[in-house]
């Protein structure tokens, strides 16, 4: 299967294309546990799939999922307690005064509060009920005009963490017209999905012990147009 990036008798990492959801309960939309449990009835195997972290629907990238209850037990603790590093590649519009800068790194805190009924969050004052810290950390590695790229870390796991952060910050993900992007015309309508790639993942083996660290490269067309298109100058 395509984009299956690891597995072994344990665990399965793969690349979660954009738009397909982790898990669902529509049995009209296909889903990556649905996907990869065909894939393992498929070669006559005990088709368990264990979710012990998620993506967004919208965002591509690296997805651990534990092929046994063992597994999926430590892996799930090893999440719990903060021991997994993930990184996030991420394309952002800086719509702020101050320009920002190759190298540049920050850290960014927000009180962010969950809208279920809409499926959005939003930044809100300290102390709002409901509201939850939120803290990621980021490095910019690549300016085009206002566009950058920036590896992104998270401190915290929210919902919608680093769109609803950035966004507020000024630096709204290209693509993501949820959270402030509003001009597609730059990417003439392939911006179907925010630039938001999960592509670095390192964590500990359940069974040997043994670190791992796995990388994948972005599939969202913004992250090459930012490259190529004429009007974006160097």
């Amino acid at each position: 299967m395509e984009f299956i990036i690891y597995e072994d008798a344990h665990l399965l990492l793969v690349h979660k294309p954009a738009g397909i959801p982790v898990q669902t309960k529509s049995l009209s939309q296909k889903d990556m546990v649905s996907i990869l449990k065909n894939y393992r009835a498929q070669k006559g195997e005990e088709p368990y799939i264990a979710v012990v972290h998620r993506l967004d629907q919208p965002v591509e990238g690296l997805l651990l999922l534990a092929r046994t209850a063992q597994a999926a037990a430590q892996l799930s603790e090893q999440f719990q307690k903060r021991m997994v590093d993930k990184y996030y590649r991420a394309v952002v519009y800086n719509e702020r005064n101050a320009p920002l800068s190759a190298g540049e790194s920050g850290r960014l805190t927000d009180y962010l509060w969950k809208d279920p009924k809409q499926n959005l969050s939003m930044a809100v004052s300290e102390g709002t009920k409901g509201a939850r810290k939120a803290v990621l950390q980021y490095r910019v590695l690549k300016i085009k005009d206002r566009f950058a790229e920036l590896s992104v870390l998270l401190e915290t796991g929210r919902h919608h963490q680093i769109r609803v952060q950035m966004a507020n910050a000024g630096l709204p993900l290209a693509g993501d017209l949820k959270y402030g992007w509003t001009d597609d015309m730059m990417f003439q309508g392939t911006a179907k999905h925010p630039a938001l790639c999960a592509d670095q993942i390192s964590f500990v083996h359940p069974i040997t012990k043994q670190k791992m660290e796995f990388h994948t490269k972005p599939q969202n067309p913004i992250f090459q147009l930012l490259q190529e298109h004429p009007d974006i100058s160097s």
